[in-house]
């Protein structure tokens, strides 16, 4: 059985990808940092779920999370790097403390974490990457451009790092969400909320398990030919 790590899964399209890996008997590490989330996890998955704080800002911290890991269930054959936050602002006011955070967080750390467990996957020449971008990265929004800039970048990063590694066994996707029905849509009125769902030709938002699904077979051994691509999960916002 496969090894996954999942990054950012006390969130709700994290919280489904690990429902979905475990529903399917895989052997899995998570990580976050709301502890309590944390905690709750390793309840309800009666201890079958290795949970790992860990502050992503940190590459310490990073190191750490590869060797728990490591000692928890040997090499990560499958790695979800679906941590993210946002910080927004228009860009004349944004300081540079949210541009950093975001950057770092939702960027930075995913280089750093995806080069510790590289080498594991080169070694073995089996290995699957899946990165969780957004749809904003294709259309922008206004006072998100550090998100925006993070999530672009990821993407050109999935391309060329599935140049680098396809030799070897290891391949690199990304997820592409649109709007997706999580809890941060309870901070939206609901004008705004219909407008959005109106810019969808299937007519309503995404559901989280729908990314997990698509997280979970890029995954799997059935897309082991598929590679380098950006899978756009948006019923038909961007075409």
């Amino acid at each position: 059985m496969k090894n996954v790590l999942i990054t950012g899964a006390t969130g709700g399209i994290g919280s489904s990808i690990l429902k979905l890996f475990y529903n399917n008997n895989y052997n899995i590490c998570v990580t976050g940092t709301n502890t309590d989330k944390l905690n709750d996890i390793e309840v309800n998955y009666q201890g079958k779920v290795n949970c790992i704080a860990c502050d992503l800002n940190d590459e310490l911290q990073i190191e750490k999370l590869v060797q728990q890991s490591n000692d928890y269930y040997g090499s990560t054959n499958i790695l979800i790097n679906n941590a993210g936050i946002t910080k927004d602002n228009l860009l004349l006011r944004m300081k540079n403390e949210e541009w950093n955070d975001v950057i770092n967080v939702n960027l930075n750390s995913n280089f750093k974490l995806t080069k510790h467990i590289l080498k594991d996957m080169i070694k073995s020449r089996w290995g699957r990457i899946v990165n969780i971008s957004s749809d904003a990265a294709k259309i922008g929004n206004a006072g998100q451009a550090n998100y925006v800039a993070s999530k672009s970048a990821i993407e050109g990063l999935t391309r060329t790092l599935a140049n680098e590694v396809a030799s070897r066994g290891v391949t690199v996707n990304c997820v592409s969400p649109g709007f997706v029905d999580t809890e941060i849509l309870e901070t939206i009125d609901q004008k705004t909320l219909q407008n959005m769902v109106e810019r969808i030709p299937l007519g309503r938002m995404g559901r989280i398990d729908e990314i997990a699904s698509a997280v979970f077979f890029l995954s799997s051994e059935e897309s082991a030919y598929i590679t380098g691509q950006v899978l756009h999960v948006n019923g038909g916002l961007t075409m």
